[in-house]
């Protein structure tokens, strides 16, 4: 089984709806064998009308979404899974509550193991990552740990605005932009570049379509 991840910047772009700028990546990524996916809402307050949102844009889609917070148990539900998405909001209240509800190692088996689709958005896409600590959320919460699901080996700092030059920050998604990891192939998509920093190096643009498998191989 290889790994499959979509991992998007945001989920609303400026003058378009939710996940339109990239619905059609959707729709490739969960395919046919999709059905229902297991969407995560952790990340904001409301978590019935965020599902709700999610699962609207899902059906036009032509895929059920269930909410992991209406199971009677998160883990079961994970472990039942054909696809899990988990949405923005705020990375630190999205951990606690991933740690809270027994479900970081869960995710990562089933993902890693079982081959079960993983997309993200924003804070989703962060928590994938080896740890939240390029997040730009304010830390409302704490969560036991920064350390996150770990699909991947480096970080990912979704809504990505280029900072001061001084700054430690490691990496960035633009708004527009996603990244699709399959096994161990990396495809940076969308309409916008991304920014790596390696320490020690210069910091590197790629653009849309760049093969970034090298992330997946080499500690950053």
């Amino acid at each position: 089984m290889k790994r499959r991840l979509l991992l998007v910047s945001n989920s609303t772009l400026h003058g378009s709806g939710y996940l339109d700028h990239c619905q059609q990546h959707i729709s490739h990524f969960f395919g046919k064998d999709v059905k229902r996916v297991l969407f995560v809402p952790y990340a904001l307050h409301d978590r019935d009308a965020y599902t709700k949102t999610a699962r609207d844009k899902f059906k036009t889609l032509g895929y059920e979404v269930d909410g992991i917070h209406e199971a009677s148990d998160p883990v079961d539900a994970v472990r039942k899974a054909e696809g899990i998405f988990i949405g923005g909001g705020n990375t630190f209240r999205l951990l606690k509550s991933l740690y809270d509800n027994k479900v970081v190692t869960e995710i990562r088996r089933r993902v890693l193991e079982d081959g079960v689709p993983y997309m993200g958005s924003s804070a989703g896409t962060n928590v994938a990552t080896v740890s939240i600590n390029t997040t730009n959320d304010m830390p409302i919460v704490y969560p036991p740990s920064f350390s996150a699901i770990g699909l991947i080996p480096f970080n990912i700092n979704p809504h990505y605005l280029d900072p001061d030059p001084s700054s430690r920050h490691m990496g960035g998604l633009r708004e527009g932009s996603m990244l699709l990891v399959e096994g161990d192939k990396a495809t940076l998509l969308g309409t916008t570049k991304a920014r790596l920093f390696t320490r020690g190096k210069s910091s590197a643009e790629y653009d849309p379509g760049t093969d970034l498998s090298f992330l997946l191989t080499h500690a950053h």
